[in-house]
């Protein structure tokens, strides 16, 4: 039985466009998460000035 290379060196590229193709669309979604998460948050809310505090007085 010979090892018919052709076709294993087909196969092995195959797999290694497969593995770059797969890592560059996790590294764009992971910056698309991070700017997600990174922008996605809500405002405090503003408390009620204190009645006694001299310097929120008009």
């Amino acid at each position: 039985m010979e090892i018919n290379w052709t076709v294993i060196g087909i196969v092995a590229l195959l797999v290694i466009i497969l593995v770059v193709l797969t890592i560059r669309k996790n590294q764009k979604e992971k910056k698309k998460l991070t700017d997600l998460l990174n922008n996605d948050f809500k405002k405090a809310e503003e408390e009620e000035p204190a009645p006694d505090d001299a310097a929120n007085e008009k």
